[in-house]
């Protein structure tokens, strides 16, 4: 039986690795304005992105490499160099999104896999026998796209991969297909800089041409401030359903943008699913609790396995996102001795911990602090806050930038957490 892989985003180095520490069986990610993510782009560099492609390869896993803009005619030989130049760091794939820039790749580096961007709006047998023929061997499909199409795809082309996307931000356009960011801000969806204008709020107008009136329309709260804020996508109670139809082999998350603790909390919810899956078990509830702990704009399981005119509770009308169950608190740095804080941390304390789910962690109480084990949870309880270069604090903040001292050596990128207080959530949302 072939596995289903676990694919998760990765927008800077820190954010592949904790991606791959949690569980994930490939990364995605990209250097430069040819990335769908300009933002995530401009965090690696060649030497990073390197870097993270060892680091995967040296663990058995994977980096696809994505190329999936929509370039112009004057950008091509820009295209051209930036394809040799990722090649040569022999990641595992490319993803693309465009007939031209298929053949491109395939002209210029015939040894990398192929898979053809969600962006290319793939929705049907046709257009995937197309994209196959030209040399795609996986598809990432529409969103918009139901279990059972996917199957006849699979059907007639079982030599095709598909991915689908299980997690992450919905966009309200046609798989990405948008112009109102372009329109507002000049900020190109298509070209990797959308501003996310759908998720602001909007007041709605009536005219009379012939009068000259405008009228301000008025709204209930909560029936229509965000016209168009999509609500994210959360497929973690299905995934039973998914791997059963046999049909899948990719299941994605996206989210290059979002935090370290999203990159971690999604990949280790998702394995667990995975793997429960393949051990014959299933326990929603606990993929659906660690997954509300993460910043969201409610959670809809949108198309996959029904369909969109089935579907009325996609949308989110009175929020843009909202803060999850927990707050972040701290995170352990690469040596494993120190962690850095993230929110506040103050001695006597305890908060959780949370750390990839091959980790030996042993309870521990000296004069740094305690670590106990109680219902399957670890916590973590500080009773001094003495920083690498010896000084104790009485109480450290997100802006102290010095290493605390832990009373046991962690993996690298485990977090502690707290839950979210009334104080948290109404801070001002973003």
């Amino acid at each position: 039986m072939n596995r289903v892989e676990l694919l998760s985003p990765a927008g800077n180095l820190e954010k592949l690795k904790i991606a791959i520490d949690y569980g994930a069986d490939a990364v995605y990610g990209g250097v430069s304005h040819f990335s769908l993510r300009i933002r995530s782009g401009k965090e690696f560099d060649l030497r990073s992105f390197q870097e993270g492609i060892e680091y995967a390869h040296t663990r058995g896993k994977k980096v696809y490499v994505t190329i999936n803009g929509f370039p112009f005619n004057s950008q091509l030989s820009l295209l051209e160099k930036h394809i040799e130049q990722m090649a040569a760091l022999q990641p595992d794939a490319f993803i693309v999104a465009t007939a031209g820039v298929l053949a491109l790749a395939h002209k210029i580096a015939p040894q990398i896999p192929l898979h053809l961007s969600t962006q290319a709006n793939v929705m049907n047998l046709l257009d995937a026998e197309i994209y196959y023929h030209m040399g795609a061997r996986r598809i990432i499909v529409a969103r918009e796209i139901s279990l059972k199409d996917l199957k006849i795809i699979k059907n007639h082309l079982p030599g095709l991969e598909l991915e689908v996307f299980v997690h992450g931000s919905m966009c309200f356009a046609y798989s990405g297909r948008c112009l109102i960011s372009t329109l507002q801000s000049g900020r190109v969806p298509n070209r990797g800089s959308c501003a996310n204008d759908c998720r602001f709020p909007y007041e709605l107008y009536a005219a009379n041409s012939e009068t000259g009136t405008l009228f301000r329309l008025e709204e209930d709260p909560g029936v229509g401030t965000y016209i168009m804020n999509s609500k994210d996508l959360n497929l973690a109670s299905h995934i039973d359903e998914i791997l059963e139809s046999g049909c899948v082999d990719s299941l994605k998350i996206e989210g290059r943008t979002k935090t370290s603790y999203y990159a971690a909390i999604t990949a280790k919810t998702y394995r667990r699913a995975i793997d429960d899956y393949y051990r014959g078990v299933s326990d929603p509830g606990a993929y659906q609790t660690e997954l509300e702990s993460l910043q969201n704009r409610g959670y809809t399981d949108a198309y996959l396995i029904n369909r969109p005119f089935e579907k009325h509770d996609t949308q989110s009308l009175d929020f843009t996102i909202a803060l999850g169950t927990h707050q972040v608190s701290g995170m352990v740095c690469e040596d494993g001795e120190h962690f850095l804080c993230k929110y506040k941390t103050l001695p006597h304390e305890a908060m959780e911990i949370v750390a990839p789910e091959s980790a030996e962690i042993e309870p521990v109480d000296n004069d740094i602090g305690t670590v106990t084990y109680q219902n399957g949870t670890y916590t973590i309880t500080f009773k001094q806050l003495k920083a690498q270069n010896g000084k104790v604090w009485d109480a450290v903040h997100s802006g102290n930038t010095n290493p605390i001292v832990l009373p046991l050596k962690l993996p690298q990128y485990t977090f502690f957490r707290i839950p979210s207080t009334e104080e948290m959530c109404t801070a001002p949302k973003k």
